[in-house]
């Protein structure tokens, strides 16, 4: 079993719809919003950028996968421009390969460690061997990318959210769970002995009494570091139009992972929550609103892994 060659600190987070406009000879970037809201100031769009990075610089996380970027080109504007100006140097290492999201919502990674980033968007149930209504069709909404940093494996995700239908969306996300998981079945033949982990947005509300559309995934195929916070600390996401608080994004760690940092618990990062969301208590960063301007309506979650 391989060791991680040095200490790394792992941030996942749904930077909310980040998308590079190119209009009237200028370059600026949408805001943490999901739709265009009246009598919102346009000065919303630029605070909500500046807030996600100012959240990455005081993260300072070595490896950082974000879901909901629209493309190559808004990452590195992201990457070069924001950044800098939080404090946080660029990262020499930016990927952000096209998924099959119609609207653009990729997945990227943001590493100052030498990656090898592989994009799994292609892939059908037809491919991976499972059934399917629509077997010769992609089964991942955005992708399932494979970040290998040399001593640790990193599948970042982002599954299809149970919006506007719940019922409809609930056999998506559970084929690409178990697509995920085959892939990497095929790419371990121990997966429970190697070093990998699953970061991201999975989207799996867990209403109480629901079957998990994720369960795939879950113990005991992988050890839920989620669960070693307390269950009132977990949630990373809140629903102002339902007032509902809940726990899409998660980390799920190989048994030999979890084994090798028994004591290592994720760290949910909600200073960029707007104070909307009124159970957390603790710190905001400066310039956030009740509603906007804020980072995103996610919050980041890190997982600080010492090197052995």
């Amino acid at each position: 079993m391989r060791g991680l060659l040095v200490a790394m600190k792992i941030l996942s987070f749904n930077i909310q719809n980040l998308r590079l406009r190119r209009a009237g000879g200028g370059q600026r970037l949408d805001g943490a919003r999901d739709r265009d809201e009246p009598g919102e100031s346009p000065a919303f769009d630029r605070a909500d950028r500046r807030l996600a990075a100012a959240l990455l610089a005081q993260a300072r996380a070595d490896l950082v996968l974000l879901q909901e970027v629209f493309d190559a080109d808004t990452l590195v504007w992201f990457n070069t421009r924001l950044l800098p100006a939080a404090g946080l140097p660029a990262y020499p290492h930016a990927h952000c390969p096209p998924g099959n999201d119609g609207r653009g919502l990729d997945i990227a990674v943001l590493s100052r460690l030498p990656v090898r980033v592989t994009s799994n968007a292609h892939l059908t149930a037809a491919h991976l061997g499972l059934e399917a209504a629509l077997p010769d069709q992609p089964v991942f909404r955005r992708d399932c990318l494979e970040v290998d940093t040399g001593g640790l494996t990193v599948f970042a995700c982002h599954f299809k959210a149970p919006y506007p239908d719940p019922a409809a969306a609930w056999p998506v996300r559970r084929l690409e769970a178990q697509a995920t998981r085959t892939v990497i079945e095929r790419r371990f033949p121990d997966p429970a002995g190697a070093t990998w982990l699953i970061g991201g947005d999975l989207n799996d509300p867990g209403a109480p009494g629901a079957a998990m559309a994720t369960a795939p995934l879950l113990p005991p195929f992988s050890v839920d570091l989620m669960q070693r916070l307390p269950e009132a600390d977990r949630w990373t996401y809140h629903d102002i139009h339902s007032g509902r608080y809940s726990q899409p994004d998660t980390l799920l760690a190989s048994a030999a992972l979890a084994a090798r940092y028994p004591n290592t618990q994720p760290k949910v990062l909600r200073a960029g929550l707007a104070y909307e969301a009124t159970r957390h208590k603790g710190e905001h960063l400066p310039g956030v609103g009740r509603h906007r301007p804020h980072a995103s309506d996610h919050a980041a979650l890190m997982l600080d892994l010492p090197g052995l």
